[in-house]
């Protein structure tokens, strides 16, 4: 034995060597990391908004409707198409796109055409309202009406309530002499039913089957008759 040893405690002994970390098994575990990473977090629990948010106070509203007074009781919000829907069960105003870009709930409110969705049902106690269901009197189709069916003037049927509205106040809007942005002399009254006038008055009303040619057809049929 060397003297330098001598004296020294002898060295712990190494412990064991674990199994060895293979190839497989690191992939597997980076993989398992990776996901744990990118789970989601659980989502918060929803506030129960319902309970804390009190529903607007109804208020009575009285309407005109086709002629026939209504009484309703109905929360500021509700837009005219939802009373005419939802109250009244008038199903014939339809609602298309909910943003008065499509024309489906075209109503005429005092002679003029109106969008159901975008006015409010309290703001028209007073006004005369007039529907695609006011239009046939006793039973018997409009001029307008038997037009859209004698010219195929729609496919799916679904925008025709409020082409149909807005049609009759195109019609008495000319007769008023009233010009569009088409109207060659607008100092003039409008005297000619041309198809450009018909399609910029009806330019508010899609078709989304187009039947385009044969809603301009119906109206010019009706519009040359009364004329």
């Amino acid at each position: 034995m060397d003297d330098t040893d001598e004296g020294r405690p002898a060295p712990d002994p190494l412990p064991e060597a674990g199994p060895a970390l293979t190839r497989r098994g690191f992939l597997q575990s980076a993989l398992a990391a990776a996901a744990a990473a990118r789970a989601p977090a659980a989502p918060a629990a929803p506030r129960d908004t319902a309970a804390a948010t009190p529903l607007a106070p109804r208020r009575p509203v009285r309407l005109n409707i086709n002629g026939k007074e209504h009484s309703l009781s109905l929360e500021p919000r509700v837009t005219l198409l939802d009373a005419l829907r939802e109250s009244l069960g008038m199903t014939g105003t339809k609602k298309g796109c909910d943003r008065g870009q499509c024309g489906a709930c075209t109503v005429l409110v005092n002679g003029r055409r109106v969008n159901a969705c975008l006015s409010l049902a309290v703001m028209h106690e007073g006004d005369e309202v007039l529907t695609i269901e006011g239009l046939a009197m006793e039973g018997e189709l409009s001029p307008l009406q038997a037009a859209f069916i004698e010219h195929d003037a729609f496919q799916c049927g679904y925008c025709t309530p409020g082409q149909i509205c807005s049609a009759t106040a195109l019609l008495a809007e000319v007769r008023a002499g009233e010009a569009s942005a088409v109207t060659p002399d607008v100092r003039r009254a409008v005297s000619a039913w041309t198809d450009d006038e018909i399609r910029e008055r009806m330019s508010g009303n899609l078709c989304r089957c187009g039947a385009y040619p044969n809603i301009v057809a119906a109206i010019r049929s009706v519009a040359i008759v009364k004329t």
